[in-house]
């Protein structure tokens, strides 16, 4: 599959969930995109209490990224992939008024929705932003921490991703995300189908690859954790959903994907000494 079909994939599913996001019944299931038991309990009532009702209805990810790291006031943070802000909301209520958060979505309906969710949040510390993750309209150096939930699978180019995070964090800045891992392989035809692409499996990377990847970008003290696994009858409903023959492939699946947090740092500046840095 083609950047561009997976793209276009993304905006036409992802636009459509954004546009319904308000209904009383929120977004909650498979055609969400990744769906239950992927996307349930990952905010507790506390975090969530005050924010708009569409920004949770559209929350579509795998994990809690705001969870996963020390976020200080005064701090930049960037969220890939932000779609209705509920990441990026919670994060600036973190960072204080004296802090920043970008949200990065290429989903004009997205945008739009969280524009709004932050207009009814009153966070005035929050800017959205067009664009993709494989190319990141912000300067070298100029973010203290990355968060993204359940996104960066849905990129064909991960490394361009990486290699983009890893340009735009400050010297010391932390990667801090949640995203869709695969243990091992899976059967080729799940790999080829574009709902299950769009809907966070097709193009997940493997744990072991998670890593070399980050490795490679230039991170360091990078880990990746599952703490979610899913199990076969998981697997079965959105195997089922997907249209894959479900008997003959979802055994093959069983225990090998899961909810995983991924960390990392960009190394801190090398102390500069001699003639060549300080002529």
């Amino acid at each position: 599959m083609s950047t561009t079909q997976v793209q276009n994939a993304i905006r036409e599913k992802y636009g459509e969930i954004a546009r319904a996001a308000g209904e009383a019944s929120g977004c909650c299931g498979p055609t969400c995109g990744c769906g239950d038991p992927i996307t349930s309990n990952l905010y507790s009532s506390a975090e969530t209490e005050g924010l708009p009702a569409a920004a949770v209805n559209a929350s579509l990810g795998c994990g809690n990224p705001t969870a996963l790291v020390d976020l200080r006031p005064g701090e930049t943070v960037l969220d890939l992939g932000s779609g209705g802000g509920i990441d990026a909301l919670l994060s600036a209520r973190r960072v204080g008024p004296e802090g920043k958060v970008y949200g990065l979505d290429m989903t004009d309906d997205m945008l739009a929705l969280a524009r709004e969710n932050q207009r009814q949040a009153g966070a005035t510390n929050v800017e959205f932003l067009k664009g993709t993750i494989e190319a990141i309209p912000l300067p070298d150096d100029s973010v203290d921490v990355i968060i993204s939930n359940c996104v960066i699978n849905l990129s064909v180019d991960k490394d361009a991703v990486l290699r983009e995070a890893f340009r735009v964090l400050k010297p010391g800045g932390r990667v801090a995300v949640s995203d869709i891992v695969v243990r091992g392989e899976v059967p080729e035809a799940i790999r080829r189908n574009l709902e299950l692409w769009v809907g966070c499996v097709a193009g997940s990377l493997r744990d072991d690859e998670y890593l070399s990847k980050l490795q490679a970008a230039g991170f360091e003290d990078a880990t990746v954790d599952p703490w979610r696994v899913y199990q076969l009858e998981d697997a079965r409903a959105f195997l089922t959903d997907a249209g894959v023959d479900v008997d003959s492939i979802a055994s093959q699946v069983d225990g090998r994907i899961a909810s995983a947090f991924i960390r990392a740092r960009k190394p801190e500046a090398k102390a500069c000494c001699g003639p060549t840095c300080c002529s």
